[in-house]
């Protein structure tokens, strides 16, 4: 049912539209871009095994959540988006239902999802909605049942929905292996300036697939004898994070300085008598440690997304906009530009917030929309969770 079907009754009684209050549970639901993804060889499942590192943006949807005892289970889901789905076919849907059995509770849900991000963007939407409306299921079921899921259980039950749902009830920077569901949270970024292009054209995850799977038919990703490239990858990057064994001063990126009590959020406290702003300091952190995931794995290529591969040479409108985005002849280029996921949409990390605005000019006068948002921290990915 669309929200054009609603009755104006719906719209203002007990339907989820209105949002908020007796309405239900309204739950950001925050997108995500990949920092660099590897793509392995089709498994005996027929998923792909993945080394990718997913780090979560502020710009999110909105998931409103209604539930109610009922004597039997009935799910009802709206939405503002005409391409997605309000059926079984629905990530927010199958979690909700799969959630319901494993806790053995039967409820009335009523799901409203105000779509804000792109269809079929790569910035993880559909997967980030399903983690949304079982964090707000939940929410919702503790008024009266007092159940929830256990943590391990809730990530097995967001892999069995998709791929790219654990990682949303993680937030922040997370190593994702396996074919992306088996996910590892990683210190920090601090908050970086980020542009994301959204082009018209949508690109599908599984077509993706096999164009990448036409293209390696005859390459052998793994070889006999040879470190599995995967794995190579997974522990490159995860060194990228470690702080190096001597160092007072000296580590690998952003494992010093960072925590909550360092007052790294606080833009006014100063380092020492250095006369260097904390935000400064956590700006020139999350420098080094993009540099530094830039330059690992230099044997393999450095960090990049392979579905680049096989998507520019299919939708060469993209490679323009990964260019517009790099700003490799401005005065501020960006420190990493890549498409996120499988795209379409393309992404862009920046030294400063002038540096992001430049960039979004760039892109905006090619006529493709940009916005500019930030990446977003595990802690503060939590505390904004749940809408006012």
């Amino acid at each position: 049912m669309s929200r054009q079907e609603m009755s104006e009754e719906e719209m203002s009684g007990d339907g989820v539209a209105g949002r908020g209050g007796a309405a239900g549970t309204r739950v950001r639901s925050y997108s995500k871009i990949n920092l660099g993804l590897a793509i392995g060889p089709a498994r005996s499942d027929g998923f792909h095994g993945l080394t990718t590192i997913y780090q979560s943006l502020a710009l999110h949807d909105v998931v409103t959540v209604r539930a109610v005892p009922a004597a039997a289970t009935r799910l009802r889901l709206t939405t503002n988006h005409a391409g997605v789905p309000t059926d079984q076919r629905n990530t927010c849907w199958k979690m909700v239902e799969r959630a319901l059995e494993k806790l053995g509770v039967t409820a009335a849900v009523d799901l409203d999802i105000d779509k804000r991000l792109p269809v079929q963007g790569g910035m993880g939407a559909g997967s980030a909605n399903a983690a949304a409306a079982l964090l707000g299921l939940e929410h919702e079921l503790a008024g009266w049942t007092g159940r929830s899921l256990q943590g391990a259980e809730r990530l097995e039950l967001a892999g069995q929905v998709g791929s790219d749902v654990p990682l949303f009830l993680l937030g922040g920077a997370v190593l994702g292996l396996g074919r992306g569901e088996q996910v590892v949270p990683l210190p920090d970024l601090p908050r970086v300036p980020c542009v994301v292009a959204i082009p018209e054209v949508g690109v599908s995850t599984p077509q993706a697939f096999r164009d990448w799977d036409a293209r390696h038919a005859e390459a052998q990703l793994t070889s006999p004898g040879l470190p599995d490239r995967l794995m190579r990858l997974s522990l490159a990057y995860a060194s990228c994070y470690a702080p190096r064994a001597s160092a007072e001063h000296d580590t690998s990126g952003i494992v010093r300085g960072l925590s909550p009590e360092s007052g790294s959020h606080d833009p006014e406290k100063k380092q020492g008598g250095s006369g260097i702003s904390q935000t400064g300091r956590a700006n020139s952190l999350a420098e080094n440690t993009l540099l530094a995931l830039v330059r690992t794995g230099a044997e393999d290529g450095g960090l990049q997304n392979d579905f680049e591969s096989v998507v520019f040479p299919k939708y060469p409108s993209l490679r323009a906009i990964k260019h517009s985005l790099m700003g490799a002849e401005t005065d501020g280029p960006a420190l990493y530009a890549a498409l996120s996921g499988s795209g379409s949409a393309l992404f862009g990390l920046y030294r400063s917030m002038a540096d992001a605005e430049a960039a979004q000019r760039r892109v905006q006068e090619s006529g493709v929309k940009a916005l500019i948002t930030e990446t977003l921290p595990r802690a503060e990915y939590w505390a904004r969770m749940f809408a006012g």
